[in-house]
């Protein structure tokens, strides 16, 4: 499953860095969940097309007013009349502007009153995680490189945390069988895998300048801001370019050539034209040793290292099926252009699960755990009828078919639960069926686990049934089969497909080509081997087409005997299928950056402070301890809880600096530290909470074991507030 994993604005496109916002904010901005779930007002309910079509008959009666007024004016009618027609006018036009407002805030994603919007949203929580060093570009002092990101330590805690919480909840709970495998990869492997020839975007050139763009997200481009800020398109404009946006994905490189030059769109710096779109493949290629004959490249996908590794795997895992294999590391693309922060990235790190099953037992043993779910799906039957994505029960989306196996299924449940407990609002995560059209021909049934952020609906987990295409692509191109068997408590008699070539026959009719038909020919399926029997006995030959030679040759009756023999079988010999959960590590933490991000008002109500609402699973801090002022005894007792933190394996931070406790509060708040111990006494402290601001007071030695109770899970913190004294902050702390 191919994840595509980049850059906020066009200066750190060009590898500048973006100036930082001030944490303390003059103009309040809302998080952007706020607009998501902002209940419109009756006029901003109205849909886009409808708000359209009233603007364009609005225009119109602009038009015909303004005609009235010039005859009433050039026909010299009293003033009395005319001035009543330029009120009329005026009142038009202001109706006008304020469809303009609705319209805009309706494709903008604007609150009601046009102050707020996904851009100043996103632009506050970029500036932020870049001051904060929780990610920036790297390469910072020589300008950058598109698409490469390095992490500071804040976000290399998160990101930590969020690996360590995968493993927990994927490879320990399903006891899966982690592997490492290296970056670099052979050729051959990849050819295989169907990378070499198929792993490619569509690119276009500015044709003076040689600056390469991607074709699809220009034409993506320049369809949304049409969409966005043309509010003078009619709406069945707008639908055309929504109908392209929709479609964008199955455009071949003429389809998308034709759209780009019947909208005229150019290189985006130059405004020169551009070339027709043509291929470019994503992988970094190298050499494998000094003499250049071994070509490989760096790993696009961590899952061929799994694949190639089955035969080793299912050894070890005992010879039984079901098991499940899991990687953890980096992978690789030489993206076109890159943009849009940590979501399209030339290097990042996927972790990636290879779920082996018998293909005609895919059901699971622990469904009934994640059957009761509900949350927002969207199947592909919602999706071509223009409806939006509903909340449906897992197990009723299994026992309908919707959802095509209970492997699948659990899977898609289990990826549910796993963004959730990281802190991803349910409401703005779905999970999408892939449309017929996007999926392989072999996957049985694919679903994305997407999380809705300021750049729209974002693809961050991929959850297929890969049917046996991979172990069986490489099987063929290795010469080593990778199969499972099923052996069977008393002998079966099974009816056996039997095909014969008569290599005579074949090789005076084909002579070097001999060995390409035998192998296409042995390599049919029952159906199509069985339909070429009827028609060798109809016809006498039939045309066949051998793919490693490209084109058709005829096989005549003498060439080939096909039959169906009974054996009697100890054993069932299979190639299993696949499910395959990618994750992309980076935009699901993106995506949880901008899920917890908000702003709230200083005390004195006259600034806004940044917070990360980060559950303490993967909160970067677990824990600050401040000494309410400078005083020996205060920085005494601040160690020792600090050495029962550490004990404790909770990460923590002192600070024994003299800036006042309100502003120390506010700094580890920026960080989404969700709890601060206040030193103010040798013999108890007060324990305060993030997000609610509210304090307790505990003896020093309960601090650490309190702390630790809530991080790791064994107690809310509605549990401690409720068992411990309540402690009220003084102006010293505000």
């Amino acid at each position: 499953m191919r994840i595509l994993i980049s850059l906020v604005s066009s200066s750190t496109a060009t590898g500048l860095h973006l100036p930082s916002l001030s944490r303390r904010l003059h103009t309040k901005i809302s998080p952007f969940s706020t607009l998501i779930h902002h209940k419109p007002s009756p006029a901003m309910a109205a849909s886009e097309d409808s708000l359209r079509r009233a603007l364009a008959e609005k225009q119109s009666s602009i038009e015909s007013q303004g005609n009235t007024v010039r005859a009433l004016k050039a026909s010299n009618a009293e003033k009395a009349t005319v001035d009543e027609a330029i009120e009329k006018l005026n009142a038009l036009k202001l109706d006008k502007s304020v469809m303009e407002k609705q319209l805009q805030a309706t494709v903008n994603g604007s609150g009601p009153d046009g102050s707020v919007n996904k851009e100043a949203f996103r632009q506050a929580v970029v500036n932020t995680l870049e001051r904060r060093l929780f990610y920036i570009p790297s390469f910072k002092i020589y300008r950058g490189v598109a698409g490469l990101y390095d992490y500071g330590p804040p976000g290399c805690a998160v990101k930590s945390n969020v690996l360590s919480f995968w493993r927990q909840h994927f490879v320990l709970e399903e006891n899966m069988l982690e592997v490492d495998c290296p970056c670099v990869t052979p050729e051959v492997v990849l050819k295989a895998s169907g990378h070499v020839d198929k792993f490619t975007d569509l690119m276009v050139k500015d044709e003076k300048t040689g600056t390469c763009y991607r074709a699809d997200h220009l034409l993506k481009d320049f369809c949304n801001e049409k969409i966005q800020k043309d509010l003078s398109i009619s709406a069945e404009k707008a639908a055309e370019l929504k109908h392209v946006l929709a479609i964008l994905d199955d455009l071949s490189a003429e389809e998308l050539g034709a759209k780009i030059k019947e909208y005229g769109i150019t290189a985006p710096d130059t405004k020169n034209p551009l070339s027709d779109p043509y291929p470019f493949n994503l992988m970094f290629q190298t050499s494998i040793g000094p003499s250049g004959l071994s070509p490989g490249y760096m790993r696009p996908e961590t899952a061929q290292g799994i694949f190639v590794n089955f035969k080793d795997l299912y050894y070890y895992n005992g010879n039984k099926l079901p098991f499940a294999a899991a990687q953890i590391g980096q992978a690789f693309r030489n993206e076109i252009s890159p943009r849009q922060g940590l979501l399209r990235v030339r290097e990042f790190t996927l972790a990636e699960i290879e779920h082996f099953v018998d293909p005609e037992y895919k059901s699971h043993p622990k469904y009934s755990e994640v059957a009761d779910l509900e949350f927002l799906m969207f199947p592909r039957e919602l999706q071509i009828s223009a409806q939006s994505a509903k909340k449906i029960q897992l197990g009723e989306a299994v026992s309908k078919g919707i959802v095509n196996n209970e492997t699948l299924g659990y899977f898609i449940g289990r990826v549910y639960l796993f963004l959730t407990r990281l802190g991803i609002d349910k409401d703005r995560l779905r999970f999408r069926q892939h449309l017929a059209n996007e999926m392989a021909h072999y996957a049985a049934d694919c679903w994305d686990a997407e999380i809705e952020s300021s750049y729209g609906w974002i693809e961050c987990v991929g959850i297929a049934d890969r049917s046996a295409y991979d172990l069986h692509a490489h099987s063929e191109k290795s010469g080593v089969p990778l199969v499972a068997h099923e052996k069977f408590s008393e002998p079966k008699e099974v009816e056996k497909l039997v095909i014969a070539s008569v290599k005579k026959e074949l090789g005076l009719a084909f002579k070097g080509n001999q060995k390409k038909v035998v192998e296409a020919l042995e390599a049919m399926n029952e159906k199509e081997a069985l339909d070429m029997k009827a028609s060798l006995e109809t016809k006498g030959e039939v045309e066949f087409y051998v793919c490693t030679l490209g084109e058709n040759v005829t096989i005549k009756k003498n060439m080939v005997s096909i039959s169906k023999e009974k054996k009697k079988e100890h054993q069932r010999t299979f190639t299993p299928s696949v499910i395959e959960p990618s994750f992309g590590i980076g935009r699901i933490i993106y995506c949880l950056y901008e899920h917890s991000f908000y702003m709230r008002p200083s005390k004195a109500g006259d600034e806004q402070l940044n917070v990360f609402r980060f559950p303490p699973l993967v909160a970067p801090i677990k824990c600050t301890v401040f000494p309410l002022v400078q005083n020996q005894q205060y920085e005494d007792v601040a160690k020792i809880i600090s050495k029962s933190l550490t004990a404790a394996g909770i990460s923590h931070k002192i600070d024994i600096t003299g800036t006042s406790i309100g502003k120390r509060y506010a700094r580890t708040d920026e960080l989404g530290v969700p709890f601060a111990i206040t030193v103010d006494s040798i013999s108890s402290v007060t324990i305060r909470e993030r997000d609610s601001k509210d304090q307790i007071r505990v003896d020093v030695e309960e601090a650490a074991p309190v702390v630790k109770s809530v991080t790791d899970g064994h107690k809310t913190w509605a549990d401690v507030w409720a068992n411990f004294p309540h402690h009220s902050s003084g102006p010293v702390e505000d």
